[in-house]
């Protein structure tokens, strides 16, 4: 696809280009496109209503609205980027061998990174800015259903970056709708792009790990789930969960499974669950709990287990003890974020070690899993691999290194 290739090789050149820039001018850039969002707030909230209006999924228009305070939010955001150290360059550890061989490991970009996200176009700006403070490129591809607002702000940065006399290509939105695209830049754009962040539902995570051959720095579903303890204090338990699913449900640190312990089912769990059903929340519950309920609320079924809802929709289910927490995490988690609720700090251990989620919380909210929360500025996404980075990533995670080795003549015998 000649498109495509082109966008690679425009990033490519901006990227070899951008390695000689002085890191005061990004700093200027972005302060240039916080200015520029400002002055274009009207443009910005008119192109959303566009996308809004035009959205056939009723459960995305929360993620996809952008109103005065949540360009606010983006504004603060790319403030504090503009805030931070130069992330590239800097030493993370040296060392001498007995030979005198010495040692240094100093942080470098990763190069050119590929987003590809839905609903949300805060991300547009979030990682046009997150990139290029970390010296890197990027090429982004938003949904369908934000085109016009993703297409505006990232035209803006286009914009800063040209009053600078920066490549405008170190930022590129890819304006074509067509859904082969995704497959593509996947599977053809290896000689590109050095990193891919999907940042969407099970569709799109089917089709990363179907085509992709670049790395994946993998921000897959957000299923989360909380365990109430026996050992918890109520009034705090309540707040905790009712903020962490209904604060906002459509993020993807939205709560979805509450596990509760068997012997805080009538002290905790009973008024919780009203709590929840008054708060609007349709609750699905196993029959031990139903029961508690004179089997007047919805049954959960296995799928529960399994979902994400991102809606006033969560599952709920009785367990026996901190191990069948950790263990029904185990099983149906998604390694992103998993909280613990009680006053024992024994179990609170046992938890925190035995989940392996990116982000494992202790009497917190799971809506805090968030790189602005975490004060990184903002996030390209949260990384549910294994391997780093890890949970939120912000400039620091997107940087790589390498080994400077020096010495004075000295050959290995």
């Amino acid at each position: 696809m000649k498109y495509l290739k082109k966008i690679g090789l425009n990033a490519k050149k901006a990227y070899e280009e951008l390695k000689t820039i002085k890191h005061n001018k990004i700093k200027l850039v972005l302060d240039n496109y916080n200015t520029s969002i400002l002055k274009n707030k009207k443009r910005i909230i008119k192109e959303n209503l566009k996308d809004v209006k035009n959205v056939k999924r009723k459960n995305l228009i929360d993620r996809l609205i952008l109103n005065d305070k949540r360009i606010e939010g983006i504004r603060n955001s790319i403030n504090e980027i503009a805030k931070f150290k130069n992330p590239v360059g800097r030493v993370l550890e040296k060392w001498e061998r007995p030979n005198k061989l010495k040692i240094k490991k100093i942080s470098t970009p990763i190069g050119v990174i590929g987003v590809i996200y839905e609903s949300r176009p805060n991300v547009t700006a979030d990682v046009a800015a997150l990139c290029l403070k970390s010296g890197n490129c990027s090429i982004l591809r938003g949904g369908s259903e934000a085109y016009n607002s993703n297409k505006l702000l990232a035209n803006l940065f286009r914009d800063s970056l040209g009053k600078n006399r920066i490549d405008k290509n170190c930022v590129q939105f890819i304006e074509k709708k067509d859904r082969k695209i995704v497959d593509f830049l996947l599977s053809k754009m290896n000689n590109y792009i050095d990193v891919i962040v999907p940042r969407g539902g099970k569709g799109l995570v089917k089709k990363v790990q179907i085509f992709s051959n670049v790395h994946v720095i993998g921000h897959l579903e957000g299923l989360c789930h909380i365990y109430l303890d026996k050992n918890s204090n109520l009034s705090m338990a309540k707040k905790i969960v009712i903020n962490a699913k209904m604060r906002r449900t459509s993020i993807c640190g939205a709560l979805e499974t509450l596990l509760i312990n068997e012997k805080a089912l009538k002290s905790h769990g009973k008024i919780i669950i009203n709590s929840l059903i008054s708060s609007g929340c349709e609750v699905r519950v196993d029959k031990k709990i139903n029961k508690l309920f004179n089997n007047k609320l919805k049954n959960a079924k296995e799928i529960d287990w399994k979902t994400e809802y991102l809606d006033s929709i969560i599952s709920i289910k009785t367990v026996k003890n901190v191990q069948a927490a950790v263990n029904h995490i185990l099983k149906y988690g998604t390694m992103h974020t998993d909280s613990i609720i009680t006053n024992n700090p024994k179990t609170a251990k046992i938890f925190l070690e035995g989940v392996n989620s990116s982000i494992a919380m202790h009497n917190v909210s799971t809506q805090f899993a968030d790189g602005g929360e975490f004060g990184f500025g903002g996030e390209i996404g949260i990384s549910t691999n294994k391997l780093p980075p890890r949970g939120p990533v912000g400039i620091n995670q997107l940087t790589s290194y390498k080994y400077i080795v020096s010495g004075k003549g000295i050959t290995r015998s």
